[in-house]
């Protein structure tokens, strides 16, 4: 601040004659002082304005061999006056209690400026007996009225900055929220065929009691206590079911979004993993037709593994294609990747939990669950899912009925 306000103050222009300037000091000043913490203000204004004195000062004795520094530090000390009277008075009128206000700090700059403008001329008369007429008192006043639009314009270009950033900030966590909620909507499908697995194992298992209980007491006892403690399970899992429910629905920003959103989502966020993985990856997407608006997460939960899949396929580089087609009433998914085709014998086996036959560069082994995901929200969606292997990729191709993506109702 100290550097920065005399020399800026140095760069002026002369609009109306050689006595008054229009110089960049006062408004970089503003700014500075608008970023400091209320308690260091008018010391940083005292210090600033000794700065700009010592600093034209400077100037003198440097251009003006001749001159004698009492004569010179006298001819710049009004200009001492200006900078500290501006320091105190943005002190005083509290300006960064209402900085969001626009009109507001406008007529606070252009008030502090004519008023400490009227400080330095006050010194002036006081020293060297300058008069000023009716005139000059418009030339400051139009000067005041300059820097005051100059302080102004920027400080609504950093509000339009800051707008910017917040914006983005909101947007990307609006997108991290979509993900986790996906996430956790995948498990929620696993989990809802636990819960059906379970109510069929009570099922048969009371169906066994049954049977044990006309033969073997003992036998049919344990096939009671088994039936129990499935029962036991499933109302856990119930309970698990209801508390994941509860937090999806509260922590959803949307439960529907337009096809064009959820696909630029998913790029967004897997062109990020791709380079998280040091690969340089392509993508692309093609929609064709009229889409109403996708269930978020159940699309999500599709799209987003097999995207993921198709990054992790890749070696280093190369391309990820996304297509989406509607045909009447179903919806036909394409994903390209350029990875390495699959060979036939792994073929059936991709969508086994746990199978994988990609290995990151420590070799360690990916979790294979994805695709098994994938397979598992499909199936209960009345959907197929294939796998074909291209001349330069592979392709997965789903098919779904489009009623179980869209709005009921």
């Amino acid at each position: 601040m100290m550097i920065s306000v005399p020399a800026a103050g140095e760069l002026k222009i002369y609009p109306f004659s050689e006595a008054f300037r229009i110089g960049l000091g006062p408004p970089v000043m503003f700014f500075f002082l608008l970023f400091l913490k209320k308690e260091f203000i008018l010391r940083a204004g005292f210090l600033t304005a000794s700065a700009v004195l010592l600093f034209r000062t400077g100037i003198d004795l440097v251009m003006f061999h001749h001159e004698s520094i009492l004569l010179s530090l006298q001819r710049h000390f009004p200009a001492f006056i200006y900078y500290f009277l501006y320091a105190y008075l943005f002190d005083r009128l509290g300006i960064k209690r209402y900085r969001d206000r626009s009109i507001a700090v406008g007529f606070s700059v252009l008030s502090i400026d004519l008023l400490s403008n009227a400080a330095e001329l006050f010194i002036d008369y006081l020293l060297f007996a300058i008069t000023f007429s009716f005139g000059d008192v418009l030339e400051i006043v139009f000067i005041a009225l300059v820097r005051s639009f100059i302080v102004l314009s920027f400080l609504n270009m950093l509000k339009l900055n800051e707008a910017h950033a917040r914006g983005k900030h909101i947007t990307e966590q609006n997108e991290h929220m979509l993900m986790l909620v996906s996430n956790l909507y995948e498990e929620t499908v696993y989990l809802k065929k636990t819960l059906n697995d379970a109510e069929e194992a009570t099922k048969e298992s009371y169906q066994l009691y049954r049977s044990f209980k006309q033969m073997d007491s003992r036998a049919s006892q344990q096939a009671l206590k088994l039936a129990g403690k499935i029962h036991e399970i499933k109302k856990d899992n119930q309970r698990i079911f209801a508390g994941l429910s509860n937090v999806i629905i509260k922590e959803s920003p949307k439960d529907f979004m337009s096809v064009q959103e959820l696909v630029q989502l998913t790029v967004r966020i897997n062109e990020k993993y791709a380079l998280s993985l040091g690969k340089n990856i392509i993508f692309s997407f093609v929609v064709s037709g009229d889409h109403p608006p996708y269930h978020v997460y159940t699309f999500l939960s599709l799209i987003n593994n097999l995207v993921s899949n198709a990054v992790e396929a890749i070696e280093e580089a190369g391309s990820v294609r996304i297509e989406l087609i509607r045909s009447r009433k179903l919806i036909e998914l394409h994903v390209f990747n350029s990875g390495r085709p699959i060979s036939e014998k792994y073929k059936h086996l991709i969508f086994d939990p746990g199978f994988t036959t990609k290995y990151d560069k420590q070799g360690n082994p990916s979790t294979g669950i994805g695709l098994a995901h994938v397979k598992e929200l499909i199936n209960s969606l009345n959907g197929d899912i294939t796998v074909v292997n291209e001349r330069d990729g592979v392709l997965f191709v789903i098919n779904l009925p489009m009623h179980e993506l869209i709005q009921k109702g």
